[in-house]
């Protein structure tokens, strides 16, 4: 059983932007001018963050013109939710356990 999360995954989700993006692709795909509007942050700004959410594998990009789109990777989410799953099962299972002391 799987007792601790992805925490490389967890830093880049932990930004307050980051987060904003992510929740706003979980409901559609979106180009870096929806992104803008939806956010408020500047568009160079927002860029730096999607580059992070890509290389960590959460978001890929779809070429559409001259735009470019960005899709959640549902996976990477649903993988984070299992782990944080696992890790409540195991605190569950575990919550009668108390290691005494020396």
């Amino acid at each position: 059983m799987l007792t601790s999360v992805d925490t490389d995954l967890i830093r880049v989700l932990a930004d307050p932007l980051r987060l904003r993006i992510v929740t706003l692709l979980a409901q559609e795909t979106l180009c870096t001018t929806h992104l803008v509007e939806e956010t408020g942050a500047r568009q160079t700004n927002l860029s730096n963050h999607l580059r992070v959410l890509r290389e960590a594998g959460v978001v890929e990009t779809e070429p559409c013109g001259r735009f470019t789109y960005y899709k959640l990777r549902a996976d990477v989410i649903a993988s984070l939710a299992g782990q944080f799953a696992d890790l409540a099962e195991s605190a569950r299972t575990a919550a009668g356990n108390k290691r005494s002391c020396p």
